[in-house]
């Protein structure tokens, strides 16, 4: 049986929400009815009980958005069987209780962010979308606005693996209360903000007492074998990052102590960048090596 709050509402609107699906069904032919009432079973129905135990007033409106917002992922097959991975289903289930308070003010933002936060960091390879669930859970008492929630996201997103997001990451922590950031970054205790952010704007390698941090990384795999590259790749530094070619493929390569990522560039873009000699290619702070008889890119702090 579905949680009685949650039943409630369903029944109390029950001819709202049957146009709703009947709309969807125009939308997503494929939008299977089982997993859509299995998803509002197992994912909504605990969402609109831990809201009313918060704000019983707001569950209505929390129900309104998680229904549309269930019908689209179950229609576009984000969840149940036919998804990619779990990373969706799971921050529904564990992340997004955590922050029943914002979700009752503002329902629809926070069943959006977290919702695109998980389906972006699960389509990027190597990210860590286990970690980043941890790391909100874990901020979730100290977070209290939708701009830190937003905030907070992009922070544990870079530190989940997303290299490419370094710069916003590092802007983002300085609108949050000092504490809040300090926490986000695992910085060491007793170091100032500014500190932090000092030695993290000079060496993307830095990463304090972070665990989650290393001073090299790996990334690249055949793509026979469902990785990026068709042929060993052809590497050239840039200001920023790496140029690397595979084949008629290019790619432009970021790294730091939380990850790897590669984005898309065009053989002219990489034809532009000095050529590099041997299988050694450095810039001002990394240095990365290839191999004639390998796939992958070893990537080390200068």
């Amino acid at each position: 049986m579905m949680p009685t709050v949650f039943a409630e509402v369903l029944a109390a609107r029950r001819a709202d929400y049957n146009g709703r699906m009947h709309a969807a069904r125009q939308r997503y032919p494929r939008l299977a009815q089982d997993v859509f009432l299995g998803f509002l079973h197992s994912h909504v129905g605990p969402l609109a009980e831990t809201v009313d135990a918060l704000a019983p007033l707001r569950v209505a409106g929390v129900v309104d958005a998680c229904y549309d917002a269930a019908l689209e992922l179950v229609g576009r097959a984000l969840v149940g069987p036919a998804a990619a991975g779990s990373a969706l289903r799971d921050s529904w289930r564990d992340v997004m209780p955590r922050f029943a308070g914002l979700l009752a003010g503002h329902p629809a933002e926070v069943v959006g962010l977290l919702s695109n936060a998980a389906l972006y960091l699960a389509a990027i390879p190597g990210t860590r979308c286990g970690q980043w669930n941890q790391e909100m859970i874990a901020a979730s008492a100290s977070i209290g606005t939708l701009a830190q929630l937003r905030a907070a996201g992009q922070i544990n997103a870079w530190r989940a693996g997303a290299a490419h997001f370094r710069a916003g990451a590092l802007a983002a922590c300085t609108t949050l209360p000092e504490a809040l950031a300090l926490a986000l970054l695992h910085a060491p205790p007793g170091v100032p903000l500014d500190e932090v952010m000092r030695q993290m704007a000079a060496d993307p390698w830095w990463h304090g007492l972070d665990v989650h941090g290393c001073r090299e990384r790996e990334i690249g795999a055949f793509s026979g074998f469902g990785g990026q590259f068709g042929a060993p790749p052809e590497v050239r530094a840039a200001d920023d990052g790496f140029l690397v070619r595979a084949r008629d493929r290019a790619f432009f390569l970021v790294a730091d102590a939380y990850g790897a990522v590669l984005r898309p560039s065009s053989i002219e873009e990489f034809g532009l960048a000095p050529p590099n000699n041997g299988d050694v290619c450095v810039n001002a702070t990394t240095v990365a090596v290839t191999a004639p008889t390998t796939h992958a890119i070893r990537l080390v702090a200068a």
